[in-house]
């Protein structure tokens, strides 16, 4: 019977509207991901570094996004910003709603990377002489993203569900672009076992990636392409290195 019906659409008829709902779900997928990283990074560095007061606001930002709602966020950026004249796109208005929801939820996971670096070894960066940024950025920084990596993956895939929130909005995104199909159609089961079979091609592989990460993380084993080159230098250095000579006891008896 449901195979039936999925033949019963004319899909040759709707795949455009598919692929336009793909690209627009990457696009707002893409923006969202790069502004929440952005913005989880500022917020994660004023709560660890900002002070009393810019630590204080940077938690209000954080509670704020954190505990509303994406839906409610989408309709305050687009319905409620356009009621006191500020008129935003459907595309500025999700992205922008996306940033700031999940850049909560990122500046916390990057607090925690940064606060997972012993203090021990920044006092060990400013003993031989660097500077603040210095240490952060060769010290903490490569340290707290190893932390934060597996939490900032599982947010990715999570943002990318997301989007199909922005059919409220009608962000042309695949829920949007199955509405009218099925607006069309009449055939409502079968459009949304299509659009949620697109979600699972989507998401499957990039949480598969995100455990495969997690996996490597856990291991020990470097994930910078730079630290798998020097690693395996130092194989290399040790493969070939000549063996010390053995040194026994000289003990002359007399």
């Amino acid at each position: 019977m449901i195979a039936t019906g999925l033949f019963s659409v004319p899909w040759d008829d709707y795949w455009v509207n598919l692929l336009e709902g793909l690209l627009k779900t990457i696009q707002f997928t893409i923006a969202g991901f790069v502004g929440a990283i952005v913005l989880g990074v500022v917020l994660a560095i004023l709560r660890v570094y900002g002070g009393r007061i810019l630590g204080a606001v940077a938690r209000v930002v954080v509670e704020a996004f954190k505990n509303v709602p994406l839906i409610t966020e989408i309709f305050i950026i687009y319905f409620g910003l356009a009621s006191i004249g500020l008129s935003l796109s459907a595309f500025a208005a999700g992205s922008l709603a996306l940033m700031g929801h999940y850049g909560a939820y990122l500046s916390e996971i990057f607090r925690s990377g940064i606060q997972s670096v012993d203090e021990g070894q920044t006092e060990a960066g400013h003993a031989l002489g660097m500077s603040s940024f210095s240490v952060f950025r060769k010290v903490l920084a490569p340290q707290a993203v190893l932390v934060a990596l597996p939490g900032t993956g599982t947010m990715l895939v999570d943002l990318l569900k997301g989007t199909s929130l922005m059919v409220s909005i009608g962000g042309a995104e695949l829920m949007t672009q199955g509405q009218i199909i099925t607006s069309a159609t009449f055939r409502a089961l079968e459009v949304y076992l299509v659009i949620g079979a697109i979600y699972f091609a989507l998401c499957f592989p990039l949480s598969s990636l995100v455990g495969r990460v997690e996996r490597r993380l856990s291991l020990g084993r470097p994930f910078s392409l730079r630290r798998h080159r020097l690693l395996s230098h130092a194989r290399e250095v040790l493969h070939t290195a000549s063996p010390l000579p053995k040194v026994g006891p000289n003990i002359e008896k007399k």
